[in-house]
């Protein structure tokens, strides 16, 4: 049975145990076996709030290591962005040549949350030829779901990008996108 890394902010959910356990159950029902919470299996007691935050982020790297592909949420999270943490894990999953699925329940792409959110919609062409905001800082379009980063190491690891349009309500609870990345995973590693 292959192994799914799940990644995502999904923890920090007010409902983070439910939906992660919703997930878990999904990913069994499509023949994988999902990982789990890396701090099921730590003691936090004795040791500081930074031991303990090394200790999750080992254990996540130990469980990415052991798993034979990643469905990561990309769905914005704290802002106009993937979550950071999530981010890195899709970077390390890449890294170790692993296929890498993804999703986002925000159908807008980073340029139109970059542009019309964060900047208000005052970023403009310069006569640099750049799009950028009043900032001065340089606005990159390339039609992608997040950072560039992100999206290339999907398509090159030979995985997919779920884009659906949840309303705000549902954002971090509807797991449809979820579960067509299971529906493509099975169908691509079998």
């Amino acid at each position: 049975m292959l192994k799914v890394y799940i990644a995502g902010p999904d923890v920090f959910f007010p409902n983070g145990d439910d939906v992660m356990r919703h997930k878990g159950e999904l990913a069994l029902s499509y023949g994988f076996e999902p990982s789990t919470m890396a701090e099921n299996d730590l003691d936090p007691k004795g040791v500081s709030a930074f031991a303990f935050g090394c200790q999750i982020s080992a254990a996540n790297e130990r469980m990415m290591r052991e798993s034979d592909f990643v469905i990561a949420n990309l769905t914005p999270f704290r802002g106009i962005a993937a979550d950071v943490g999530t981010a890195f894990e899709v970077g390390f999953m890449r890294a170790l040549g692993k296929p890498v699925f993804a999703y986002t329940n925000s159908a807008r792409g980073y340029f139109e949350r970059l542009t019309e959110d964060f900047y208000e919609g005052k970023a403009t062409r310069q006569s640099d030829g750049y799009i950028r905001g009043p900032d001065g800082m340089m606005v990159e379009n390339h039609g992608m779901v997040d950072n560039l980063m992100l999206d290339a190491s999907v398509d090159e690891s030979g995985g997919v990008l779920i884009r659906r349009d949840v309303p705000s309500g549902d954002l971090y609870n509807d797991v449809a996108a979820f579960e067509e990345c299971l529906i493509e995973a099975k169908r691509r590693l079998g």
